[in-house]
């Protein structure tokens, strides 16, 4: 047995023992070099900061909240239904899958002056610029996946007729479900970032505008408070993906997913 399956509850204990680590050197490192709070501020500064303005970070928590969920959610969808439509027509599929791989790699956040250009400020400029920055991970893990069915079970269903919606649930899905949570995996924590990105050129609230504001004003215990709270968000919502992948993964009966 080893030293990490001795440690009772490692997945929790662990990364909260590192979480006391970093927060102890952080202050020790401030006391030690006598850095001042405008360059960087104590924990105890920034908690007192979510403490004693806790309405302040909730309202603007939900702002950037909401548009991960719809951005992020119009992003997965989307994405998946673009794989496997190109998964279901080669012609698609040598069409446009060197494309979705180049786009994966563009760096989202020259986007976001385009969309302020086109389609303006607000939420719904934000919204698609979440959905744009989760869409193509989704995209490429989920066209991933569904590559990986073998032959033989894709003939077994042709063999007895079966359609194409038939034999993406009985098949195809299985297979492809360890590459499509990776996949949501990525989005969801990619739409957080995208979300941030975004409040700082087409939104005016948020936990990312007001860390752009923050920054203006030189408030760094305000910076690193939102920060706190995004960081917060993201693993929640990667939690809540994780927790789902366990649900859906004991039901399907193939021991590949």
């Amino acid at each position: 047995m080893s030293v990490i399956e001795r440690v009772p509850g490692a997945n929790v204990t662990l990364p909260v023992a590192a979480l006391i680590v970093g927060v102890a050197l952080w202050w020790a490192i401030i006391t030690v070099l006598s850095i001042p709070p405008f360059i960087l501020p104590s924990p105890s500064a920034v908690v007192e900061r979510l403490v004693t303005r806790p309405g302040l970070y909730a309202s603007n928590a939900m702002a950037t909240l909401a548009k991960t969920l719809v951005g992020g959610t119009l992003g997965i969808v989307g994405g998946m239904a673009l794989a496997l439509l190109v998964s279901w027509h080669r012609l698609l599929r040598r069409a446009f899958v060197p494309y979705l791989v180049a786009a994966r790699v563009l760096p989202k956040v020259a986007i976001a002056p385009l969309l302020l250009l086109y389609v303006g400020l607000g939420f719904d400029t934000a919204v698609l610029f979440v959905a744009l920055v989760s869409f193509f991970p989704m995209t490429v893990s989920t066209l991933a996946g569904v590559q990986r069915t073998p032959e033989t079970q894709l003939d077994l269903m042709r063999s007895v007729d079966a359609g194409r919606l038939r034999t993406f649930i009985a098949v195809e899905l299985p297979f492809a479900l360890p590459d499509v949570f990776a996949g949501v995996k990525q989005s969801v924590t990619l739409a957080v970032v995208g979300a941030t990105i975004a409040e700082w050129v087409v939104s005016t609230e948020g936990l990312g505008y007001l860390i752009l504001i923050a920054s203006e004003s030189v408030q760094p215990d305000v910076m690193l408070a939102s920060l706190v709270v995004l960081v917060a968000m993201g693993l929640t919502l990667y939690g809540v993906v994780v927790a789902l992948q366990h649900v859906v993964t004991e039901r399907v009966p193939l021991e590949t997913a």
